[in-house]
């Protein structure tokens, strides 16, 4: 049975209110194309009446800004309780509205984690004392940047939320999301449990609606003092650029990549196999950080792509809600065209596919996980960021070539290297350009660990204290002495 779908509206103010405007959009369910529900559609008004909530909320005498850091992390510890209550609910809402297949969803349940690690990390931001010149007594304050306002990406809405909102919040910031178009409805479920949990009015506030309606005008608004985006880089780009239109916005972007995964001669191909293919065959390729270019040395080659073969042909594709499915449908129409013009464009230009490369069916938005052998460096889907189940095998000869191959592009998110060789691994993590390196594995990490991209694949970091100091502002305070008598 399908999930039931609790909030449709806008969340402003602590309270659930239509757009002004009065309209509504359809949210769909990508295994079939069938309309969820209508949701609320926000545009600049919406954004105006969410903003100055959070401004209210920001307020210096507000009931949010009297609480000391350790009461903020213990809403975002009630928070998590509720989520882990509701978990199930908010697993097959995020299945159902994404087309995430089941047992990922539920194995997100980490989110949890993240959201106790984080509210932990509330009453941890510091100042320093400076060793001045003269007479003074001077140190610094971090405190909290402002109005935040967070949009967030159609692939992974519940994780990205928890993130993005609980670390604005544990620094002392008050917010205003803008969740994808797509996938509106756990955004809208969680800002319920956060209420639930005692954050205070105005201080969290959910503006559903489109980029160039409600994103455009969160972007634009003097009122805002940082944004934090996750997705495309094109967009990120015109967020760079709206960000010093009115105020100069802080920005955090964590955008695309065409992540690198190298596996060398020494590896073990019954570790290196699954590894490559759970790298980009994972939510049917909608990942950042997917190994979209896999590199494997000649000495290997031939036997790794008769491998890589057999192991993505055993993938189960189909119904999210089918526990038994490993991989569902694409988010839209739009991206499953996309995917498939890309491996139209892999076949054209010379590269062998060695397996799948088809839509299945005709209903909803699947596509076979698609293996690419003898693909080249000028290739385009050797160069362009696909987000699909689709797997680009390069081959090469040495450590020194394959690096310089892997730092070939605009892009730096993610890079992985499968070795026994200890050098090989410290060579490569040394110098490849890439904000995230893994060695022998390639998913994983945790909310301690910096996360973003060289390059344009963004800036600044999410998770760790780098995310959480970002949403802060540095303040110097310097105090005269009295001279010594």
């Amino acid at each position: 049975m399908a999930p039931e779908v609790k909030y449709t509206k806008l969340f402003i103010d602590n309270e659930w209110v239509d757009a002004k405007s009065g309209k509504t959009f359809d949210t769909y369910n990508p295994h079939d194309g069938s309309v969820i529900a209508k949701v609320a559609e926000g545009d600049k008004a919406d954004i105006d009446l969410a903003v100055a909530a959070a401004k209210r909320a920001f307020h210096r005498n507000s009931e949010w800004r009297q609480l000391d850091a350790s009461q903020r992390g213990e809403i975002l510890r009630k928070f998590s309780d509720l989520v882990e209550r509701d978990w199930q609910y908010l697993a097959e809402l995020e299945s159902y509205n994404n087309g995430m297949v089941i047992s990922l969803a539920k194995a997100l349940k980490v989110a949890v984690n993240i959201i106790r690690y984080i509210a932990s990390c509330a009453d941890k931001i510091k100042g320093d004392t400076i060793a001045a010149d003269g007479e003074v007594f001077s140190y610094t304050l971090r405190q909290p940047v402002g109005v935040s306002g967070i949009i967030l990406p159609w692939n992974f809405p519940i994780y990205i939320f928890v993130n993005k909102v609980c670390t604005a919040l544990a620094a002392g910031c008050t917010v205003v999301v803008k969740p994808a178009e797509q996938t509106p409805l756990t955004a809208l479920a969680l800002v319920a449990l956060m209420a639930e949990a005692g954050v205070p009015k105005g201080v969290v506030n959910v503006v559903n609606g489109f980029g160039p309606g409600a994103g455009t005008a969160l972007t634009h608004h003097v009122d805002v003092a940082k944004i934090s985006f996750t997705g495309s880089v094109e967009v990120g780009k015109l967020i760079q650029q709206a960000a010093g239109t009115n105020n100069l916005k802080r920005i955090t972007l964590e955008l695309g990549g065409k992540s690198p995964l190298v596996v060398m001669n020494d590896a073990d191909l019954n570790i290196a196999v699954p590894i490559a293919a759970n790298a980009v065959f994972a939510h049917q390729g909608q990942v950042c950080v997917a190994a979209s270019r896999l590199f494997v040395q000649s000495g290997i080659y031939d036997k790794f792509v008769e491998a890589a073969v057999k192991h993505a042909k055993g993938i189960k594709v189909g119904n999210p809600a089918d526990p038994t499915s490993q991989n569902g449908p694409q988010i839209d129409g739009e991206i499953m065209s996309k995917v498939l013009g890309y491996i139209e464009k892999g076949k054209k230009e010379g590269a062998k596919l060695v397996c799948g490369g088809n839509r299945i069916g005709t209903t909803g938005y699947y596509v076979e996980p698609t293996v690419f052998a003898d693909v080249t460096d000028e290739m385009t889907i050797a160069k362009e960021e696909i987000f699909g189940p689709v797997q680009s095998i390069l081959k090469f000869d040495t450590l020194e070539e394959v690096i310089d191959r892997a730092n070939d592009t605009s892009y730096g998110l993610s890079a992985g290297i499968i070795t026994t060789n200890v050098n090989n691994a410290l060579q490569f993590a040394k110098h490849v350009e890439s904000g995230i390196v893994r060695v022998n594995t390639y998913m994983g990490g945790g909310p301690q660990s910096p996360f973003g991209g060289f390059k344009d694949s963004g800036i600044g970091r999410e998770n760790g204290m780098d995310a959480l100091l970002a949403y802060t502002e540095v303040k110097n305070v310097v105090i005269s002495l009295p001279k010594k008598v």
